[in-house]
């Protein structure tokens, strides 16, 4: 399992019940999360000083009920900084187990001896575009929903990165790569972090499980001969590492060469020392 256990600001403190509970800076929450199907003491003080907690609801979705928690604050990782904030479906705009991610695809970038073109394409509120620009590649940004992409703008105000570092750009991620095909543009790397449902600008549907291996096909005719690394991250049950490494292998090894890593991510739980199982991400690098 890829760990990320290099955050400060960030911290799963226990989990029980359906529930973790949650560092974020100076804050605590309690949010929802489908792996923990366990029941333990709630022995850790913070399940106790909480500052939000995110209820589900048998009827589907949920709410927040707050205890002092502002509207919005900012985390760091390394020199990178977060803006957060509560918003629908329990979320905050942040996934911090994929800093683990976002440390091996800067190392490419760093170990590359050029400056590398990068393609994140469902790129959510930026944590991957803001790493690999601090780390010295040209970024292209894409996501279908305007207001991830202005929050993704702001973490990169906030984290001091050139502004001529990063290509913003609301889109459908499937109508974009077909026209850099036909654009002939070249990326040296590429990550993605599909949803497992979703809708485009325009209403185009995605469903990961009929979407994913043809766009993984269709997103591999935009690597550059040259091309260092491919990154793909699943939170899909269904996706196991197993399957992710499989397409990869299939898709990129016969014209790339290169080897192909799967495993899954997880977050440190600090009560009892296990780890949180996160999803799953899948690896092509050439060296």
């Amino acid at each position: 399992m890829w760990i990320a256990d290099n955050w400060e600001d960030y911290e799963v403190i226990d989990t029980s019940g359906g529930e973790k509970l949650e560092r974020w800076g100076d804050y605590i929450l309690v949010r929802p999360d489908p792996q923990v199907i366990w029941n333990t003491p709630h022995n850790a003080y913070e399940w106790k000083h909480k500052n939000g907690h995110y209820h589900r609801s048998s009827k589907g979705g949920g709410e927040w009920e707050f205890f002092d928690l502002p509207n919005e604050w900012t985390i760091q990782y390394r020199e990178l900084t977060f803006h957060l904030k509560p918003f629908s479906f329990k979320h905050t705009g942040l996934f911090p187990e994929q800093a683990v991610n976002w440390d091996w695809c800067a190392q490419k970038i760093r170990n590359a001896g050029r400056e590398l073109k990068v393609l994140n394409l469902f790129a959510y509120t930026g944590g991957a575009t803001i790493s690999a620009a601090a780390a010295g590649a040209k970024v292209t940004h894409v996501d279908a929903s305007k207001g991830m992409v202005t929050w993704a703008k702001e973490n990169a105000v906030s984290s001091n990165i050139p502004s001529d570092r990063i290509r913003w750009l609301v889109d459908d991620c499937v109508k974009f790569v077909e026209r850099e095909i036909r654009r002939g543009n070249t990326y040296d790397g590429i990550i993605m972090d599909p949803p497992s449902y979703g809708r485009g600008p325009k209403g185009e549907i995605w469903k990961i499980e009929e979407s994913i291996f043809p766009f993984i096909e269709l997103a591999a005719k935009v690597l550059s001969k040259d091309a260092e690394f491919f990154l793909i991250n699943s939170y899909t049950t269904g996706l196991q590492p197993a399957v992710l490494s499989y397409m990869l292998n299939t898709v990129l090894c016969p014209k790339f060469g290169g080897a192909v890593e799967a495993q899954e991510i997880g977050l440190p739980v600090r009560e009892n020392g296990l780890v949180l199982p996160c999803g799953a991400s899948g690896r092509w690098s050439r060296k």
